[in-house]
């Protein structure tokens, strides 16, 4: 029983230590997990209701971007993909002496990217599957990216100018 605690307690120094990593690898992993449910018990165009009218496990293989958007354009989203990677790599050091909502925003972006990046090579598609009926077809990758813009923008807009005051005063 005490190694078991030991690990436990290992595992969870190292999540506080490195939450960046595991909440990219963590991101990633569970995209992945969950697009293979879908693959494997639907097939392209099914939907399930979940909540009738509302909430829909649609399977849909999105080939564009956003909204479907640059339909097709497989070559330029994989391009587009390996240079916002290779971007955040080098900037990343910067973000780690920024604010920690930064280098939130910039971590949750960066393991959406991955994560859809990883469908793109292997398929030449996005999987998406949560479908609420009134929005375009998603996925849990998705989700990071609009969470990962939405602290950005937020730490942009509110937590680096508070900064920049503090350190005048």
């Amino acid at each position: 029983m005490k190694k078991f605690f030991a690990t436990v307690e290992l595992v969870f120094a190292i999540v506080y230590l490195h939450w960046d990593k595991a909440l990219f690898f963590g991101v990633v992993a569970l995209d992945q997990f969950t697009k293979n449910i879908v693959m494997r018990s639907m097939v392209p165009g099914q939907s399930i209701p979940l909540i009738q009218d509302v909430f829909h496990l649609t399977y849909v293989l999105n080939p564009g971007a956003a909204f479907g958007i640059l339909s097709n354009q497989r070559m330029f989203l994989l391009i587009t993909g390996a240079v916002l990677i290779a971007a955040t790599a080098y900037f990343y050091p910067l973000l780690k002496k920024s604010d920690g909502c930064l280098k939130l925003g910039a971590t949750s972006i960066l393991s959406g990217a991955v994560a859809n990046l990883i469908d793109r090579v292997q398929t030449g598609y996005v999987v998406d599957f949560f479908d609420f009926r009134i929005w375009p077809v998603f996925n849990v990758a998705d989700i990071a990216i609009v969470l990962g813009m939405g602290f950005m923008i937020y730490s942009i807009l509110f937590r680096l100018d508070a900064g920049k005051v503090e350190a005048e005063r």
